[in-house]
């Protein structure tokens, strides 16, 4: 029985060791001089190298509960080269990190933290050009602890807005890809709108998945990657779980707008 258990427990510790933070990134991201090399790319044996002197400027920007130990892995390759950072995580989960700042924020809720991570990581996106390399870094948790709520001149959301929707849909026992699509949709940053204040920087995104099937516009509500949920979607789940009149004024007149195509759906495939 002894040696049954300590052979469980060594498999249990070798499974926790490959899905390490910091070692997968350490074998997806490597840097020799001025050439820094991205293995992963397209495929899982896909690798591309591009020189840094290419850049005047490298962001690392984030959110996710893992994602302080990817952010450590990335400031010990990168070191001083990097410009500024920004990373969201949840409380606890945090990494001395030298460049980057962290934001720490509510998770499943998210709080006013979150709203401040989604404003720091928008300002460092918005400073993006072309001479900018984008190192991104995306685990599970995401989606609460990067807020930065819907706002346009028809309708603007608030934290208490998303707040409340997030407990309803916690509460009806929807699915993390049922969640997702309507957390995608009350946001201003997740669901591919991230990429769009981007552009035109180069971007790669390290994502770290959490979602059965490793959907990514799923994983973190994809801030990064094309959306392929719609707002007919997000109304389809409201009526499943006959959410309609429990939900906030500001978030049944989103829908409303969305449905008739009356503001922009989140970026698709090709945008």
């Amino acid at each position: 029985m002894e040696q049954y258990l300590h052979d469980l427990r060594a498999v249990f510790e070798a499974g926790v060791e490959r899905v390490n933070p910091y070692h997968m990134m350490e074998n997806h991201l490597a840097l020799q001089g001025t050439r820094l090399t991205v293995r992963g790319v397209h495929s899982a044996d896909g690798e591309m190298t591009l020189s840094l002197d290419d850049f005047d400027r490298i962001h690392v920007i984030g959110t996710g509960k893992a994602t302080a130990r990817m952010a450590k892995a990335v400031e010990d390759i990168l070191g001083d080269r990097i410009s500024a950072g920004g990373i969201s995580v949840k409380y606890g989960h945090t990494e001395p990190l030298k460049i980057i700042e962290t934001v720490v924020a509510g998770h499943p809720v998210p709080d006013e933290n979150s709203v401040e991570g989604g404003t720091r990581i928008t300002e460092l996106a918005r400073q993006s050009d072309e001479k900018t390399l984008v190192i991104n870094l995306i685990s599970g948790g995401g989606s609460a602890l990067l807020v930065s709520p819907y706002a346009d001149d028809r309708v603007s959301l608030s934290l208490a807005d998303k707040q409340k929707t997030t407990e309803q849909l916690l509460e009806s026992g929807a699915g993390i890809n049922e969640i997702n699509c309507v957390r995608k949709h009350l946001s201003g940053i997740k669901g591919g709108r991230l990429a769009g204040m981007l552009s035109p920087a180069t971007v790669f995104s390290f994502i770290l998945s959490d979602v059965v099937g490793d959907r990514l516009d799923a994983i973190a509500s994809g801030p990064a990657v094309p959306d392929g949920t719609t707002f007919d979607e997000m109304a389809e789940i409201i009526r499943k779980y006959d959410m309609e009149d429990r939900l906030p004024e500001a978030v049944r007149t989103l829908v409303d707008l969305g449905t008739k195509e009356e503001i922009p759906d989140t970026p698709k495939e090709g945008d």
